[in-house]
């Protein structure tokens, strides 16, 4: 992440994962508050709190501070604090819609329906928090009782047509709450016919039907569920339930279940680049309402994850409980995370126990082949990837994974194998251009099949035109084939794309060398210097900017039959 103010000097210690308990806080306001504001960006919320209260103990009535330290407590899942300063962020800022919301809640977890609902609909300024507002708000009518009222304020989402199916389903767990099961039944319908691919949908209507006595149907909707190909744990879980006859407790058993479910799904569709901070702070709410809610600790360990904040995601996935059908996908994702910071015997064993114990997990064995993978024991990936084929029937994944194990054995130099991999991937998915790029830049690499080779790199490239690493190969296939004019149009334009790349640096300063242009050569190979490139190149890229390219050109054929891409 890119740092734009002067608060870059405390991005060291605090991007490292410095225990913020280990820091002196003894220094000036601003220190504090640019350290914060860093750790703010770089989502290391505990150490953001830490500078921000020291900040604020030094300006007590500072509102932007207090508006920071609230979000930071949020998304941290610290809802005691987070209320304590609630007031005093709406004193400043009544429009603060995660503010509003924490003290809705406070008050909705003491049953004072009526005051909940104050704050809630003074959260309701924005789409989100016009949807936010109507779901929590039936919620606590559900808590008096009152059907009609709750489903007349569900009635408020009826103005976007994107919120029908958090109606439905908001309208049919209300209704089964309050004992109205035809109520119940016809909006479970509406809800499954909306997003019966939701599994949160697909759970609670089955739970609803076992519940009803119609366990056939029940057994239909899982089945369904699962005939996709890919498992899902939970689904599979609730199915052997309903085989041995056992009877689940309703989906909803409480108001303050049935809000931790909204702000879930609200959570769940947010999480994104661009709102994860939205959803982390709205999962964090769902669990301080319903704490005993696998899924809910999956889905933070997830956005952490994303976020690549990898401790704050393995502390997440460390409180799945041992006995959840999640466990084994919660033990993967620590083993992904571990990986990612470069602690990669850990990872191994962490994913060896998740096959050991489950030998058809299909995402434990996709981990760990990557991990292998990318630990060069290529032979291990490859029988790895090999259990994974053989146990997917799902198109969707199977492609990806005749793809990595021949990347397997294309570094393994077993070529034969490789290319039969990449053409079985490209046979079950036509045209996918990662696949038409390695298998392309493979061939061109080793000059076989010029022709079918450079006019798959250039399909890649027509798909993925944006592509710097795709480009970038099509570039160095030119420059393998000794056409460096092709090869510096190509590789100019995979720099422009992928600027902090170090490899296509070094690629482009190559050609950049061979056409003549040895200032500008040196100018990128130095760049790719700086842009911290895999050790083993590095000395390949110190020698080239002491003594330039040593080795003698290559020989552009005269005529490979290779077609010239357009100038376009």
């Amino acid at each position: 992440m890119l740092l734009r103010s002067a608060s870059w000097i405390f991005a060291g210690f605090l991007a490292s994962g410095v225990a913020s308990a280990d820091v002196n806080f003894d220094t000036s306001f601003s220190g504090n508050y640019l350290a914060g504001r860093t750790a703010g960006r770089l989502r290391d919320n505990s150490a953001a709190a830490d500078f921000l209260n020291a900040a604020l103990k030094q300006e007590t009535n500072n509102p932007v501070l207090m508006e920071r330290l609230f979000q930071a407590d949020v998304a941290m899942g610290d809802v005691a604090k987070a209320e304590t300063l609630a007031p005093q962020v709406i004193a400043n800022n009544s429009q603060q819609r995660m503010a509003r919301i924490v003290l809705g809640l406070k008050e909705f977890r003491n049953r004072r329906y009526p005051e909940a609902r104050v704050q809630f609909t003074e959260a309701a300024y924005t789409p989100v928090g016009e949807l936010t507002s109507a779901l929590l708000n039936a919620w606590s009518y559900a808590g008096e009782g009152s059907l009609n009222a709750a489903l007349k304020e569900l009635n408020k989402l009826d103005g976007q047509e994107s919120f029908a199916n958090y109606k439905a389903v908001h309208t049919a767990l209300i209704s089964d709450f309050l004992n109205s099961s035809m109520r119940a039944d016809v909006a479970f319908k509406k809800a499954y016919g909306l997003a019966g691919n939701s599994l949160r949908v697909a759970q609670a209507y089955a739970n609803f039907l076992i519940r009803n006595g119609h366990k056939d149907e029940a057994e239909k909707i899982y089945q369904k569920f699962l005939s996709g190909g890919q498992r899902n744990v939970l689904i599979e879980a609730d199915l052997a339930d309903l085989k041995a006859d056992k009877k689940p407790p309703a989906f909803i058993t409480t108001p303050a279940q049935g809000v931790s479910e909204a702000l879930f799904s609200l959570a769940a569709a947010m999480n994104g680049d661009q709102s994860a901070d939205a959803a982390l702070m709205y999962a964090q709410l769902s669990l301080a309402l319903n704490p005993d809610q696998p899924v809910t600790r999956s889905l933070i360990g997830d956005i952490y994850t994303d976020m690549k904040i990898s401790q704050s995601a393995i502390d997440a996935f460390d409180h799945v409980p041992a006995a959840s059908p999640l466990r084994n996908y919660a033990d993967t994702q620590i083993a992904v995370n571990l990986q990612r910071d470069d602690k990669t015997k850990e990872a191994i064993e962490k994913l060896q126990a998740v096959v050991a114990k489950d030998s058809k997990n299909a995402d434990a064995l996709v981990a760990l082949g990557g991990l292998y993978r990318n630990n060069n024991e290529m032979q291990k990936a490859v029988d790895i990837y090999t259990q994974a084929i053989a146990l997917q029937s799902d198109d969707s994944i199977k492609w990806q994974l005749y793809y990595y194990r021949g990347i397997s054995y294309d570094r393994m130099k077993a070529y034969d194998n490789s290319e039969a991999d990449f053409r079985k991937a490209l046979s079950i998915s036509k045209d996918e251009p990662s696949v038409l790029n390695y298998l392309g830049y493979s061939m061109i690499d080793r000059g076989v099949k010029l022709d079918e080779a450079i006019g798959m790199v250039k399909k890649a490239v027509e798909l993925k035109p944006n592509d710097g690493y795709i480009v970038d190969s099509l570039g160095w296939a030119y420059y393998t084939m000794g056409d460096y004019d092709q090869a510096v149009n190509y590789l100019e334009r995979a720099v422009d794309l992928n600027a902090a790349d170090a490899t296509i640096a070094q690629h482009l300063g190559d050609a950049y060398w061979r056409v003549g242009r040895k200032n500008e050569a040196q100018f990128q190979w130095q760049h790719a210097k700086d842009n911290h490139p895999e050790a083993a190149d590095l000395p390949a890229i110190e020698g080239r900017l002491k003594n330039g390219l040593v080795e003698p050109p290559k020989v552009k054929p005269a005529d490979s039959g290779a077609v010239k891409p357009s100038s376009g």
